[in-house]
């Protein structure tokens, strides 16, 4: 209600009649594709089979809500830049498009790249707070709380990030992003770690779908190497870090990386914070996590170099580019991080075409089942980039 404004159950609610939902003009080749929007070879495919997708008719299936399409693009694929020929389908056909994320920093991110790729349409930008509620666009750019406000308003629905929180596991925005879409309109589900329904279904041919194996520079997504070392929680309170861990730090000082190192708490970077100062005096390090208020500024910080390693936690997980970057994750053994986690923040590193190996460790005490599924996953992607000859000798 703080949100969207004060709703009863006694109150009238206005709910317009959908009109019919337009077919999108007939997929272009990934050469066409290519050339009008500057794709890779591996992007103009995906893009290519998704537009391929809008146009076929729709199937008679037993299920009531939208047809999907899985683009399953690894880090630093340019998922964006893959959906502007599907937008540019929509829009010559008539219709009306949106594209959710569940981040308000994505969507501030996103707005000036859709204006600038779309000059003639001035997109919706929806996030709480935002000015632009009572604005009518056929491009809608939104938060996935701000799916709420709508109903059969979109021929084509463009979902980021779908395993992320808050969107991830959250039946009532679930349903929010199936209300928007028109009768016969078509769900487009973006994602580098699809959940695992998801990935079953598209195993098994039951959801359409195309891979972007390969980043947009055409090299291999860095694997991570794994370092033994004692819970962190052991290690500050005995004041050191083991030698494999310095030496690893070490290196990527020497080679000028910009250092993510992760860890599974916020209770830990501080006394981190105090240790890794004293093991590398005069190398500017600073933590953050999502109690900081000067969050944004640390991060800004970050990217120009003014900081040359950041303890945070997963807030930095996803949406963060940092040229020239080494991952460390501390405690990779944790609960809380997951495959999908472990893949994202390993996806920070090697994303620059000018430092595309980059380096990522997985550091812990175990060798959990996590992080065994996250390598396999990460290798499975280059093996597939490799076959289809995307990979760059």
């Amino acid at each position: 209600c703080l949100a969207l404004g004060r709703s009863r159950a006694c109150a009238l609610l206005l709910r317009s009649a959908p009109l019919p939902a337009v077919r999108c003009t007939a997929g272009v080749s990934p050469t066409v594709a290519a050339r009008r929007w500057g794709l890779s070879a591996a992007q103009a495919a995906a893009a290519a089979a998704a537009l391929g997708f809008l146009a076929e008719p729709r199937r008679r299936s037993a299920d009531p809500g939208p047809e999907r399409f899985l683009l399953w693009a690894v880090t630093g694929a340019g998922k964006t830049e893959i959906t502007f020929p599907l937008l540019e389908a929509a829009l010559a056909a008539g219709g009306r498009a949106l594209i959710a994320t569940p981040r308000r920093d994505v969507v501030l991110e996103l707005a000036p790249r859709l204006a600038k790729a779309f000059p003639a349409e001035v997109p919706a930008v929806l996030y709480g707070g935002s000015e632009d509620r009572l604005r009518r666009s056929r491009i809608t750019l939104a938060t996935t709380h701000q799916l709420l406000r709508f109903n059969q308003a979109f021929d084509l629905v463009i979902i980021d990030e779908i395993d992320a929180y808050p969107y991830h596991n959250d039946p009532m925005l679930d349903y929010a992003a199936r209300q928007v879409c028109k009768p016969g309109g078509r769900f487009i589900l973006l994602s580098a770690t699809p959940p695992a329904e998801l990935q079953r279904l598209a195993r098994s041919g039951r959801l359409p779908h195309a891979r972007v194996p390969v980043r947009f520079h055409g090299h291999p997504l860095p694997v991570p190497r794994h370092i033994r070392m004692p819970p962190l929680y052991l290690c500050l309170k005995q004041g050191r870090l083991p030698a494999g861990l310095r030496s690893a730090l070490q290196r990527s000082l020497d080679r000028k990386a910009q250092i993510f190192l992760f860890v599974s708490r916020i209770a830990h970077i501080e006394g981190l914070l105090q240790l890794l100062r004293r093991i590398f005096p005069g190398v500017s390090i600073e933590g953050t996590s999502s109690q900081d208020p000067g969050r944004a500024e640390t991060v800004l910080k970050f990217r120009d170099c003014t900081i040359s390693l950041l303890v945070t936690t997963t807030i930095l997980e996803r949406g963060v580019t940092v040229p020239h970057s080494d991952v460390f994750i501390l405690d990779a053994d944790s609960g809380l991080f997951d495959e999908a986690a472990l893949v994202q923040m390993a996806g920070r590193a090697g994303r620059s075409k000018d430092d595309p190996a980059g380096n990522v460790i997985f550091a812990s005490a175990e060798w959990s089942r996590s992080q065994r599924a996250a390598i396999s996953q990460i290798r499975r992607m280059n093996a597939i980039a490799r076959r289809q000859g995307y990979i760059q000798s």
